[in-house]
């Protein structure tokens, strides 16, 4: 078994940082909305009416700071954020866990169960050391020895294909339907009650929701069995969704 979880909004808490940053340095924000369907962009262009994409926002960088549940900011406001935070040394270490003690479960059910965990993040770059070693520093401390981070940028489908990935855990229903339609791996998007309604189309198209990290863990456990072939297929049935004809489910090449 091979599993991959992304780091902020599923196991780290960005979120807070982040909004607490952005309301010390622009006190009149509205945060009412903080927390809402995660298909909002973080931060909206000067121009309401017109979305920018991570790059657009980003400058044309690699390095595109991860979309947060719809905070509203303009665009000079969100590079004011990230600017900050990136002056922060060792900024990605300091985050808390969303789920106290749940870095450590999945560490022991991984040990005990023998899968392959990894885990992945488009983190961009902090002061102090690289956001890799940062990332494992974090995860380390918070009681999983020895992690694997890849820090990508792109296609989560791509990524886990390469990888040879069974399933792929994050909070974007974007990253989730990348999975869906580029490998062969289960996604499942981590979708907690405070972040309102799931969006319609995931289950409808073939992601599995769960609403917390510790559920997921769950499901992933009675999914899991002797053959390794299968566990897409069950792990489908136990989220209520349709299972996918062996063969189909990755993009035609």
């Amino acid at each position: 078994m091979r599993i991959a979880f992304d780091l902020d909004g599923v196991l780290a808490d960005l979120h807070t940082p982040f909004v607490q940053t952005a309301v010390r340095l622009f006190p009149d924000l509205d945060i009412s909305a903080a927390g809402a369907d995660d298909e909002a962009t973080p931060a909206a262009t000067d121009d309401p009416a017109r979305s920018t994409s991570d790059d657009e926002r980003d400058g044309g960088s690699d390095e595109a700071p991860p979309r947060l549940p719809n905070l509203v900011l303009t665009r000079r406001q969100d590079a004011a954020v990230w600017h900050e935070l990136s002056r922060r040394q060792d900024f990605w270490e300091g985050l808390g866990e969303l789920e106290p003690g749940i870095i450590a479960r999945l560490a022991s059910m991984a040990e005990a169960r023998r899968w392959d965990i990894l885990f992945i993040t488009s983190r961009p770059r902090s002061a102090g050391r690289t956001v890799q070693r940062q990332s494992q520093r974090w995860l380390e401390r918070h009681g999983f020895p020895l992690p694997s981070v890849y820090v990508v940028h792109g296609s989560r489908g791509r990524l886990a294909d390469a990888l040879n990935l069974d399933a792929v855990i994050d909070d974007r229903a974007s990253n989730c339907l990348d999975v869906v339609l580029e490998s062969r791996a289960g996604a499942v998007l981590v979708w907690r009650a405070n972040r309102g309604p799931v969006p319609a189309r995931a289950q409808r198209l073939g992601i599995a929701v769960a609403a917390s990290v510790a559920d997921c863990l769950d499901t992933i456990a009675k999914a899991d069995g002797q053959d390794p072939q299968g566990f897409v297929d069950r792990l489908k049935r136990l989220f209520g969704l349709k299972t996918t004809p062996r063969g189909v489910g990755r993009a035609q090449e």
